[in-house]
């Protein structure tokens, strides 16, 4: 990858960054203005209502432009590319036009995920309706939009329906993790740098420009969503943080076929993602022991545990995001180790998330904090 193509994808970045944040606090006004607002209830933590509509302005962030690039760059000629944006782009058009027709699949697909979540805002459709969803939306990146898992499996069936099952399990993990100020949009954003990181050193300047998007956008709604939040994505966020991060861990090139790097780099995404993963598979577990349906909310995840043994609230989101630093650091040299290496990576990983359950599920539960 050379400095031009690198200077591109920060652009990226700061471009979202900046029009993330212009655009939350737009929408923070007018979800105020109309009375678009989560309500304190049983399992919130907030004690006041907060604007909603967050979820909006990532969207337009990252989603939009998206959009407008695929339905440009099928209009748009080799000549007029050179004469607008300079040659570097130029000589990436062929390449843009080729994936246009799968990127416009991604764009529907998260379409489909963000107006579900603005309907689940206003007026909760159950989980059945969003899973069903979430599934629709799968299947259709899996199959149209070529957002699947290839490597080491020969059956294109297999293939699907892993990335259908990854993609929705990632989804519902960041969904799971919006339950408190600035959580599930900070591990996504953390999550995302690192990924982000992989994309580069692989040369993926496509890829690494959406996931400097995504970065970008999230970092910017956080000047508005991190503790004390006067603004919440909701479930029009959520579900298309965890399509983000989803697609952004399928896309992402870990290893070379080549050989160039070793096959066990393709783990990185498992290991990045960890710190979700984990407070999805212990929340499940918790509500399927105690007779629940896994995708009825409740105050029973990672920080809601963390709190209750006496942090505040910003605390335990500070302690998740270093926990998720801590895990997902250790991926990026995956495909620089030994086998051995690979393999100490992987159980320092358990290990950590072990220690936190011991944590958690030890010592005295005090009334929380804040």
């Amino acid at each position: 990858m050379n400095i031009t193509e690198l200077t591109f994808i920060i652009s990226a970045g700061v471009f979202a960054l900046i029009a993330s944040a212009v655009l939350t606090a737009v929408v923070r006004k007018l979800a105020i203005a109309s009375g678009f607002a989560d309500m304190p209830g049983h399992r919130k933590v907030h004690t006041r209502p907060i604007a909603l509509g967050g979820g909006i302005a990532i969207f337009l962030t990252v989603v939009a432009p998206l959009g407008i690039l695929c339905v440009s760059v099928l209009a748009m000629t080799p000549d007029v590319a050179e004469k607008l944006l300079g040659g570097t782009f130029a000589s990436h058009l062929p390449g843009l036009k080729e994936r246009a027709p799968q990127l416009l699949i991604f764009v529907l697909a998260a379409t489909i995920l963000h107006i579900t979540g603005l309907i689940d805002d206003r007026k909760a459709l159950g989980p059945k309706v969003k899973l069903a969803v979430q599934l629709l939306a799968a299947l259709l990146l899996a199959t149209a939009g070529n957002i699947r898992f290839d490597f080491f499996i020969e059956s294109y069936a297999l293939r699907v329906l892993l990335s259908v099952v990854w993609i929705v399990i990632i989804i519902n993990s960041f969904n799971f993790l919006d339950n408190m100020d600035g959580l599930s949009a900070g591990i996504a954003a953390i999550a995302g740098s690192i990924i982000l990181f992989a994309a580069i050193a692989s040369g993926q300047v496509f890829v690494g420009c959406f996931i400097a998007m995504v970065v970008g956008s999230l970092i910017g709604f956080l000047f508005y969503n991190f503790n004390p939040a006067s603004i919440f994505m909701g479930d029009a966020g959520s579900l298309l943080v965890g399509l983000f991060m989803a697609v952004a861990s399928v896309k992402t090139t870990y290893y070379s076929a080549e050989g160039s790097s070793p096959r066990y780099a393709a783990l990185m995404p498992l290991i990045v993602l960890a710190v979700p993963l984990y407070d999805f598979f212990v929340v499940v577990v918790i509500r399927l022991l105690q007779g629940k349906s896994p995708f009825v909310g409740d105050k029973q995840h990672f920080s809601h545990r963390l709190t209750n043994h006496g942090m505040s609230q910003r605390t335990a989101v500070l302690t998740i995001y270093l926990t998720t630093a801590v895990t997902g650091l250790g991926a990026t040299i995956l495909h620089q180790v030994s086998t051995f290496g690979m393999i100490l990576i992987f159980v320092q990983t358990i290990m950590i998330l072990v220690l936190i359950g011991i944590l958690e599920y030890t010592g005295k539960t005090i009334e929380p904090k804040g």
